[in-house]
């Protein structure tokens, strides 16, 4: 009888045990370096703060790559339940039609808090629908800006305190820097596409495209092979010639050549900050540089990163889980930390208030140029970003053309304009899938 007694308290205990098992939440990400670091961070101090749901980070590589694994895992039925898309795949995310379920819908279902209105107004426009509705959860947000390296520019005669902010202001510092033998590579470009073609279009307040960049509709065109970015890309090429600027790659490779210090200044995400912090590097930011001939620039620098889309098809208790996750991440305290610790833009309005009045922005001014830029001028349809379908395609397409005219095989003109047909095919293919 005591033996039958024990088996049945231990089969109770086995069974409580199993029902008391966390339910696992799956996170496909492609943060690396600090970033990547932060992200185990926030996904161990929101584990241990509740026993009911265990979220499961997984790396997949790039941006780029993740977003083909991922559409490549719903058709087969097995996507994670969060997928960390950057902006580009914005317009993508949103004519998958089924395929994600709206934050909006998450939090509501689950009964959490959740208010657009208290994340920064330039990323909660970017991931709404025209009506306000949220469509994924904002993460880690950013914006490009200019770099340079401090040491660099004190060998070079250049002042170790100021960036250049204009464009022949920027192109006689990297000719100078060269010139001195201060390093080997006056600057580079990371996101080339979207550091010199799109942020360079909203800088100037120039369309990048028809429909106000994509955000009036899927019926859009591409306008990027106007004269100001033909003479832009046109003159990096001609700079090639003596290392004056360099070209290190279409996405983050150009990163590693202004860290080891080949390059004595680079324009890339301002999410990058965090990583040179923890290498200690002695660096400097600015605004991206303008070219003054252009009437009213600068206006405002558009938003890159990416943000948290929750995938379709998944049980009421699984998005319980998600939601609940997404309010951790919400939390002044967390929002304040990602910020501070990686250089991504604070999320909500809270978060900056907060950090500003700590005077980490004192101490730190570096993390504080991005917002500055970002909210430089109210956005006009020029400057509140680009939404287009397949742009990540789009931008390997531009970029084929573009090394094309680097190669020497034809002229900048004539790579923007084979760039703009091809592309113009490509939302056309995009428009016919998101109708149907």
């Amino acid at each position: 009888m005591r033996i039958l007694t024990s088996a049945v308290a231990v089969a109770a205990l086995m069974a409580g045990t199993a029902h008391a098992a966390p339910m696992e939440i799956q996170w496909w990400h492609a943060m690396t370096g600090a970033n990547n670091d932060r992200v185990n961070e926030l996904v161990t101090e929101f584990n241990a703060s509740q026993a009911d749901y265990k979220v499961v980070p997984v790396f997949k590589n790039s941006y780029d790559e993740l977003l083909n694994q991922l559409i490549a895992a719903y058709r087969a039925g097995n996507a994670p339940h969060i997928a960390q898309v950057f902006e580009v795949g914005t317009a993508t995310m949103m004519g998958a039609k089924g395929a994600v379920k709206p934050v909006f819908e998450v939090m509501a279902e689950a009964g959490e808090k959740f208010d657009p209105k208290s994340y920064m107004p330039s990323i909660a426009a970017y991931y709404s629908t025209a009506d306000g509705k949220m469509l994924s959860m904002p993460y880690n947000s950013s914006t490009s800006i200019s770099y340079y390296n401090k040491d660099i520019f004190k060998k070079a005669g250049l002042d170790p305190e100021k960036a250049p902010a204009t464009w022949p202001e920027w192109f006689a510092a990297a000719k100078k820097i060269r010139e001195t033998g201060a390093a080997n590579c006056g600057f580079t470009v990371a996101w080339m596409t979207w550091t010199q073609m799109e942020q360079v279009s909203a800088w100037h307040n120039i369309p990048y495209g028809t429909q106000a960049n994509g955000f009036k509709g899927f019926d859009t065109e591409f306008k990027f092979n106007n004269p100001l970015i033909v003479k832009h890309l046109d003159t990096l090429n001609q700079l090639q010639k003596d290392n004056v600027f360099v070209y290190g790659g279409r996405t983050t490779q150009p990163e590693a050549k202004f860290l080891s210090g080949e390059c004595g200044m680079m324009q890339g995400s301002s999410g990058t900050t965090g990583t040179l912090d923890k290498a200690g590097l002695n660096y400097g930011t600015g605004f991206l540089p303008y070219y003054p001939d252009v009437a009213g620039a600068p206006q405002n620098s558009i938003i890159g990163g990416a943000t948290l889309w929750t995938m379709g098809g998944k049980k009421p208790e699984e998005y319980k889980g998600v939601a609940k996750f997404f309010s951790y991440l919400s939390t002044l305290p967390v929002q304040v930390v990602n910020h501070q610790k990686t250089g991504y833009l604070p999320i909500t309005l809270a978060a900056y208030e907060e950090t500003k009045k700590s005077g980490f922005y004192d101490k730190n001014p570096a993390r504080e140029t991005p917002v500055k830029e970002l909210l430089n001028k109210a956005p006009t349809e020029n400057s509140m970003g680009v939404r287009f379908g397949n742009l990540a395609k789009v931008r390997d397409l531009i970029m084929d053309e573009v090394e094309g005219a680097f190669a020497g095989k034809q002229t900048m003109q004539q790579a923007l304009d084979n760039a703009v047909a091809k592309s113009n095919d490509e939302l056309r293919r995009f428009e016919r899938t998101a109708n149907r």
